[in-house]
């Protein structure tokens, strides 16, 4: 009800007990939803009047002090600076109201929640001759002569709407039809309706301004609330009090209540990965290894027939017969090499999963910590901090670099990862040099990689292999123990005209066998 005809009612008079007499020294913005106005007289302070005009969160202050900033400021509505107030009307029955100057300039406030507006009109004028909100283009007709309106409060006039609380008074607002509901206004017969109306006038009538919290908001009513976590006669300080609690504490709330589910969201996925981790590390621990088939197949050659699929011989590991199944168009002594060979690889991706779990583990303690101390912040400033700490504040528009990848940096050198389909053709077209080297993960959708040349020197073996790593990394195969990745110089990678995005032709290229392996600090 803070944007409420009937708050309006209590509140424009004491504005005008304010403001009657003061001049207008100073209307600027420094925010695009801000409008800041100071109003000064002889031998009093000066009175600031602030229209928050956030779409999610319109509403009028009365700060102490407010300081306009030095630069990235504006002044508005220059016409009616240095004139004297003379009044401030309430226009019946709306949302809106206006102060009035010497010579009948007006500035009007239309407090229509997300369409809200402040309109100048100057002497005589019937529309407006500026716009705050230059966006709502429609305020620019609005006449003010059709702002007052009209509604006869009668009983006869009641009987005609059939009882209808929403024609009646179109001004009532949710909080109050939604205390005639709960007393069963819809059930009640006409003339119980009426005293019913009659009651909530009477409340709406009484100067006492309570602010509750209702499903994460706070709202002004002008009811009775035993739950009121403020509650005063002065509508200039219900104003004051409604902005700390409904814009500054309820934005804080929010900033916590996501703080905290990323948080979870993260806590959970590590716990998640941890969990899938070593079930998987379980399983491979549990299963026989491919190094002892290999030993057990090169012990029993003399007993395997030529072109066979599948033999029983005895595993001197687990003293039993077990059966080997083979491939019949390879020889036994080259089935066990592969066998030799998925065994070193099993064992890097051992280590890498045991690796893998203890930087979780380590990140496991941190989030668990983070996301109690987060839990603990009670203001905006030690969010602020907190958040600037663990970097996880959002960078601003013009922080962030709008490049089409991610940037890494090698024993000096440059490396870059291209963020999606699009984005590998965008960096490819722009940012890549004919003598910088490309890379990809060979047979797998993922990232293209480019590591930028310099003048006069050779690629270092390790920043190619660390460069093929992170192409690995940022691929489908991710998850691989080992992964092959193609390789050449950008000068032999071609777009074809009408491919999908990110697909290219690629000539002379080198493949190499690398571990995927994620960065450890991007720049």
């Amino acid at each position: 009800m803070h944007l409420n005809y009937h708050f309006f009612k209590f509140l424009c008079p004491a504005l005008h007990a304010r403001l009657e007499g003061l001049r207008l020294t100073a209307c600027f913005s420094q925010n695009k939803d801000e409008l800041v106005l100071s109003f000064e007289g002889a031998e009093v302070p000066p009175f600031y009047m602030v229209a928050h005009q956030l779409p999610s969160a319109t509403c009028i202050y009365f700060p102490i002090d407010f300081k306009r900033s030095k630069r990235n400021n504006v002044t508005l509505f220059p016409e009616i600076l240095g004139q004297e107030v003379s009044s401030v009307h309430l226009f019946a029955f709306e949302r809106s109201f206006a102060i009035r100057f010497e010579g009948e300039s007006q500035l009007v406030f239309k407090m229509h929640g997300s369409r809200s507006n402040v309109l100048y009109y100057p002497t005589g004028a019937s529309l407006p001759a500026s716009l705050f909100r230059n966006a709502l283009r429609d305020d620019a007709t609005l006449d003010v002569r059709t702002l007052d309106q009209s509604l006869a409060l009668t009983k006869e006039r009641f009987d005609q709407l059939q009882g209808n609380a929403a024609q009646f008074l179109p001004t009532l607002g949710k909080l109050p039809r939604a205390w005639l509901k709960d007393r069963g206004y819809l059930e009640l017969e006409q003339d119980q309706r009426y005293r019913l109306m009659q009651e909530v006038i009477d409340l709406l009538e009484a100067p006492l301004f309570s602010i509750f919290r209702q499903e994460e908001k706070y709202l002004l009513t002008l009811l009775p609330c035993p739950d009121a976590e403020f509650s005063s006669e002065d509508p200039l300080a219900a104003c004051n009090a409604y902005f700390q609690k409904a814009v500054i504490r309820q934005g804080f709330e929010m900033e916590k209540r996501q703080l905290v589910k990323t948080l979870r969201d993260h806590l959970q996925k590590t716990e998640n990965y941890l969990r899938k981790t070593y079930d998987k590390l379980g399983e491979l621990e549990s299963e026989t290894s491919p190094g002892q088939l290999a030993d057990i197949i090169m012990a029993n050659l003399h007993q395997i027939p030529a072109g066979t699929e599948q033999v029983e011989l005895y595993d001197f590991y687990q003293d039993k017969t077990i059966i080997i199944h083979l491939k019949r168009d390879l020889s036994p002594q080259r089935q066990a090499e592969n066998l030799y060979r998925k065994a070193k690889n099993r064992k890097i991706e051992l280590r890498q999963l045991e690796k893998n779990l203890q930087e979780k583990e380590a990140l496991l303690e941190v989030l668990t910590k983070d996301l109690g101390e987060a839990l603990k912040l009670d203001h905006h400033k030690a969010l602020r901090v907190f958040m600037k700490e663990k970097g996880l504040l959002a960078e601003s528009k013009q922080q962030q670099e709008p490049m089409p990848f991610k940037r890494f940096s090698v024993e000096g050198y440059d490396i870059l990862v291209g963020k999606s389909s699009k984005a590998n053709d965008e960096m490819l077209r722009r940012f890549a040099w004919k003598d910088d080297l490309w890379l990809h993960a060979k047979g797998v959708s993922g990232s293209h990689v480019i590591v930028k040349h310099r003048a006069g020197a050779v690629f270092p073996k390790s920043v190619i292999e660390r460069a093929a790593a992170l192409a690995a990394y940022y691929s489908k195969s991710r998850t691989d123990s080992l992964c092959p990745v193609i390789y050449t110089p950008v000068k032999f990678v071609r777009k074809v005209k009408g491919s999908a995005p990110g697909a290219v032709m690629v000539d002379r290229e080198k493949v190499l066998m690398v571990q995927p392996q994620g960065p450890e600090s991007e720049i």
